[in-house]
Protein backbone atom coordinates (compact mmCIF):
# COMPACT_ATOMS: atom_id res chain seq x y z
CA UNK A 1 0.00 0.00 0.00
CA UNK A 2 1.39 3.49 -0.96
CA UNK A 3 2.05 5.79 2.03
CA UNK A 4 2.00 8.83 0.07
CA UNK A 5 -0.42 9.73 -3.53
CA UNK A 6 0.24 12.86 -5.71
CA UNK A 7 -2.48 12.87 -7.93
CA UNK A 8 -2.47 15.55 -10.56
CA UNK A 9 -0.33 17.70 -8.38
CA UNK A 10 0.43 21.26 -10.13
CA UNK A 11 2.39 24.35 -9.06
CA UNK A 12 1.74 27.77 -11.06
CA UNK A 13 3.94 30.84 -9.94
CA UNK A 14 2.18 33.58 -12.27
CA UNK A 15 2.24 32.27 -15.48
CA UNK A 16 5.29 29.51 -15.70
CA UNK A 17 4.02 26.23 -14.79
CA UNK A 18 6.90 24.94 -12.29
CA UNK A 19 4.94 21.50 -11.78
CA UNK A 20 2.65 20.02 -14.51
CA UNK A 21 0.04 17.51 -13.59
CA UNK A 22 1.77 15.10 -11.44
CA UNK A 23 0.53 11.71 -10.44
CA UNK A 24 2.48 9.30 -8.40
CA UNK A 25 2.96 6.94 -5.55
CA UNK A 26 6.01 6.17 -2.89
CA UNK A 27 5.65 2.63 -1.39
CA UNK A 28 7.45 1.99 2.13
CA UNK A 29 10.92 -0.01 2.49
CA UNK A 30 11.84 1.62 -0.87
CA UNK A 31 14.01 4.07 -1.73
CA UNK A 32 12.17 6.02 -4.74
CA UNK A 33 14.44 8.64 -6.97
CA UNK A 34 13.30 11.82 -8.33
CA UNK A 35 15.64 12.85 -11.01
CA UNK A 36 15.88 15.34 -13.78
CA UNK A 37 17.59 18.07 -15.40
CA UNK A 38 18.11 21.34 -13.16
CA UNK A 39 14.77 23.00 -13.49
CA UNK A 40 12.50 20.86 -13.58
CA UNK A 41 10.68 21.16 -10.53
CA UNK A 42 12.15 18.64 -8.47
CA UNK A 43 12.84 20.87 -5.70
CA UNK A 44 9.11 22.50 -6.01
CA UNK A 45 8.04 18.86 -5.79
CA UNK A 46 9.63 18.21 -2.44
CA UNK A 47 8.19 21.92 -1.32
CA UNK A 48 5.06 20.79 -2.24
CA UNK A 49 4.60 17.37 -0.49
CA UNK A 50 6.23 19.11 2.73
CA UNK A 51 3.53 22.02 3.12
CA UNK A 52 6.04 24.93 2.30
CA UNK A 53 4.32 25.23 -0.89
CA UNK A 54 0.72 24.98 -1.70
CA UNK A 55 -0.70 23.43 -5.05
CA UNK A 56 -2.49 25.19 -7.22
CA UNK A 57 -4.24 22.13 -8.12
CA UNK A 58 -3.83 18.54 -7.34
CA UNK A 59 -4.26 16.64 -4.46
CA UNK A 60 -1.54 14.87 -1.56
CA UNK A 61 -2.38 11.84 0.16
CA UNK A 62 -0.28 10.83 3.17
CA UNK A 63 -1.50 7.46 4.34
CA UNK A 64 -5.23 8.28 4.70
CA UNK A 65 -4.45 12.23 5.58
CA UNK A 66 -5.06 14.98 2.81
CA UNK A 67 -2.16 17.34 3.22
CA UNK A 68 -2.48 19.37 0.68
CA UNK A 69 -3.07 22.33 2.60
CA UNK A 70 -1.45 21.59 5.48
CA UNK A 71 1.52 23.76 6.92
CA UNK A 72 5.14 22.51 7.53
CA UNK A 73 4.77 21.57 11.13
CA UNK A 74 1.21 20.08 10.86
CA UNK A 75 3.11 17.88 7.98
CA UNK A 76 5.94 16.81 10.35
CA UNK A 77 3.29 15.31 12.48
CA UNK A 78 1.80 12.82 10.19
CA UNK A 79 5.37 11.89 10.17
CA UNK A 80 7.39 13.41 7.08
CA UNK A 81 10.63 14.58 7.92
CA UNK A 82 13.35 16.37 4.95
CA UNK A 83 16.64 17.60 4.16
CA UNK A 84 17.30 20.79 2.18
CA UNK A 85 19.73 21.53 -1.01
CA UNK A 86 20.90 24.42 1.28
CA UNK A 87 22.26 22.93 4.94
CA UNK A 88 20.24 24.54 7.30
CA UNK A 89 21.58 23.90 10.80
CA UNK A 90 22.34 25.93 13.90
CA UNK A 91 25.54 26.67 13.27
CA UNK A 92 26.72 27.56 16.91
CA UNK A 93 25.30 25.17 19.05
CA UNK A 94 27.23 21.75 19.11
CA UNK A 95 26.43 18.16 16.81
CA UNK A 96 24.50 16.82 19.53
CA UNK A 97 22.32 19.49 20.02
CA UNK A 98 21.31 19.77 16.62
CA UNK A 99 20.01 15.88 16.47
CA UNK A 100 18.36 16.15 19.60
CA UNK A 101 16.31 19.30 18.52
CA UNK A 102 15.21 16.63 16.40
CA UNK A 103 13.33 14.88 19.39
CA UNK A 104 11.46 17.58 20.32
CA UNK A 105 8.90 16.36 18.14
CA UNK A 106 7.69 13.89 20.63
CA UNK A 107 8.52 16.02 23.56
CA UNK A 108 5.60 15.52 26.45
CA UNK A 109 6.87 17.47 29.12
CA UNK A 110 5.74 21.60 29.04
CA UNK A 111 7.68 24.36 27.71
CA UNK A 112 7.25 25.82 31.29
CA UNK A 113 8.49 22.65 32.92
CA UNK A 114 12.16 23.33 30.56
CA UNK A 115 11.95 26.54 31.21
CA UNK A 116 11.83 25.98 34.95
CA UNK A 117 14.09 22.85 34.76
CA UNK A 118 11.28 20.55 36.19
CA UNK A 119 12.99 16.54 36.56
CA UNK A 120 10.30 15.48 34.09
CA UNK A 121 11.83 17.86 31.73
CA UNK A 122 15.55 17.12 32.56
CA UNK A 123 15.06 13.67 31.92
CA UNK A 124 13.41 14.23 28.69
CA UNK A 125 16.30 16.29 27.22
CA UNK A 126 18.50 13.61 28.79
CA UNK A 127 16.96 10.96 26.94
CA UNK A 128 16.99 13.32 23.54
CA UNK A 129 20.77 13.64 23.74
CA UNK A 130 21.51 9.13 24.65
CA UNK A 131 19.34 9.02 21.51
CA UNK A 132 21.05 11.31 19.26
CA UNK A 133 24.02 9.96 20.56
CA UNK A 134 23.44 6.56 19.77
CA UNK A 135 22.27 8.35 15.86
CA UNK A 136 26.17 9.90 15.55
CA UNK A 137 27.26 6.44 16.51
CA UNK A 138 25.77 4.92 13.53
CA UNK A 139 26.88 7.49 11.09
CA UNK A 140 30.27 7.05 12.11
CA UNK A 141 30.87 10.92 13.91
CA UNK A 142 30.56 10.22 17.78
CA UNK A 143 34.14 11.92 17.72
CA UNK A 144 31.96 15.20 16.99
CA UNK A 145 29.49 15.21 19.53
CA UNK A 146 30.59 18.27 20.98
CA UNK A 147 31.98 20.02 17.91
CA UNK A 148 30.20 23.37 17.18
CA UNK A 149 27.97 22.06 13.71
CA UNK A 150 29.17 25.00 11.63
CA UNK A 151 32.75 23.59 12.11
CA UNK A 152 32.87 20.50 10.41
CA UNK A 153 32.89 20.13 6.59
CA UNK A 154 30.62 20.22 4.30
CA UNK A 155 29.84 16.71 4.21
CA UNK A 156 29.75 16.02 7.71
CA UNK A 157 27.14 18.40 7.79
CA UNK A 158 24.94 16.98 5.50
CA UNK A 159 24.88 13.65 7.67
CA UNK A 160 23.76 16.11 11.34
CA UNK A 161 21.22 17.57 9.02
CA UNK A 162 20.19 13.71 8.04
CA UNK A 163 20.54 12.72 11.94
CA UNK A 164 17.86 15.43 12.78
CA UNK A 165 15.49 14.51 10.59
CA UNK A 166 15.93 10.63 11.17
CA UNK A 167 15.58 11.93 14.72
CA UNK A 168 12.29 13.24 14.23
CA UNK A 169 10.96 9.28 13.62
CA UNK A 170 9.30 9.31 10.05
CA UNK A 171 7.52 7.37 8.04
CA UNK A 172 9.19 9.23 5.02
CA UNK A 173 12.16 10.71 4.56
CA UNK A 174 12.56 13.19 1.55
CA UNK A 175 16.42 13.80 0.71
CA UNK A 176 17.25 16.69 -1.51
CA UNK A 177 20.82 16.17 -2.82
CA UNK A 178 22.08 14.22 0.04
CA UNK A 179 25.55 13.41 -1.20
CA UNK A 180 25.91 16.69 -2.76
CA UNK A 181 29.73 17.52 -2.23
CA UNK A 182 30.76 13.95 -0.80
CA UNK A 183 33.51 11.51 -2.14
CA UNK A 184 32.60 8.32 -3.47
CA UNK A 185 33.59 6.60 0.16
CA UNK A 186 30.90 8.94 1.55
CA UNK A 187 28.46 8.53 -0.40
CA UNK A 188 28.19 4.65 -0.13
CA UNK A 189 28.56 4.61 3.56
CA UNK A 190 25.30 6.85 3.53
CA UNK A 191 23.44 4.71 0.65
CA UNK A 192 24.20 1.65 3.15
CA UNK A 193 22.33 3.77 5.36
CA UNK A 194 19.89 4.66 3.47
CA UNK A 195 19.33 0.71 2.48
CA UNK A 196 19.06 -0.42 5.93
CA UNK A 197 16.38 2.77 6.56
CA UNK A 198 14.29 1.35 3.67
CA UNK A 199 15.08 -2.65 5.37
CA UNK A 200 13.11 -1.44 8.31
CA UNK A 201 9.94 0.14 6.43
CA UNK A 202 10.85 3.68 6.17
CA UNK A 203 9.91 5.24 2.53
CA UNK A 204 12.28 7.87 1.40
CA UNK A 205 12.32 9.71 -1.55
CA UNK A 206 15.59 11.24 -3.45
CA UNK A 207 16.57 14.09 -5.49
CA UNK A 208 20.15 13.38 -6.79
CA UNK A 209 21.95 14.07 -9.73
CA UNK A 210 24.74 11.66 -8.68
CA UNK A 211 23.31 8.91 -11.11
CA UNK A 212 25.25 6.18 -10.23
CA UNK A 213 24.44 6.77 -6.75
CA UNK A 214 20.56 6.57 -7.90
CA UNK A 215 21.12 3.78 -10.20
CA UNK A 216 22.88 1.46 -7.21
CA UNK A 217 20.21 2.70 -4.60
CA UNK A 218 17.06 3.13 -5.94
CA UNK A 219 14.72 0.57 -6.41
CA UNK A 220 12.23 2.54 -8.58
CA UNK A 221 13.28 6.47 -10.42
CA UNK A 222 10.27 9.06 -11.40
CA UNK A 223 11.97 11.59 -13.75
CA UNK A 224 10.82 14.86 -14.26
CA UNK A 225 11.54 17.42 -17.14
CA UNK A 226 9.75 21.17 -17.71
CA UNK A 227 7.59 20.46 -14.45
CA UNK A 228 6.06 16.98 -16.05
CA UNK A 229 6.47 13.45 -15.35
CA UNK A 230 8.14 11.82 -18.16
CA UNK A 231 8.92 8.47 -17.04
CA UNK A 232 8.80 6.33 -14.20
CA UNK A 233 9.96 2.99 -13.45
CA UNK A 234 12.61 0.56 -12.05
CA UNK A 235 16.61 2.49 -12.96
CA UNK A 236 17.26 -0.08 -15.97
CA UNK A 237 13.81 0.78 -17.42
CA UNK A 238 14.59 4.52 -17.24
CA UNK A 239 17.69 4.86 -17.64
CA UNK A 240 16.84 3.58 -21.57
CA UNK A 241 13.88 5.54 -22.08
CA UNK A 242 14.41 7.68 -24.98
CA UNK A 243 12.57 10.57 -23.19
CA UNK A 244 14.86 10.25 -20.27
CA UNK A 245 17.60 10.35 -23.03
CA UNK A 246 16.37 13.05 -24.94
CA UNK A 247 15.92 15.00 -21.62
CA UNK A 248 18.90 14.51 -20.39
CA UNK A 249 21.36 14.86 -23.47
CA UNK A 250 19.08 17.41 -25.14
CA UNK A 251 18.16 14.90 -28.29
Amino acid sequence: MSILVLDGVGKIFGGVVAVDAVSLQIEPGHITGLIGPNGAGKTTLVNLISGFLKPTHGSIHFGDKDISTDEPHLVARTGIARTFQTIRLLKEASVLDNIAAGYHRHQHSSLLAGLLSLPAARTEARQFRERAAVLLERFGMREFAQSPAGALSYGHQRRVEIMRALATAPNLLLLDEPVAGMNDVEAQDLGDIFTDLASQGMALLLIEHNMRFVMKHCSVLHVLDAGRLIAAGTPAQVSQDPAVIAAYLGV
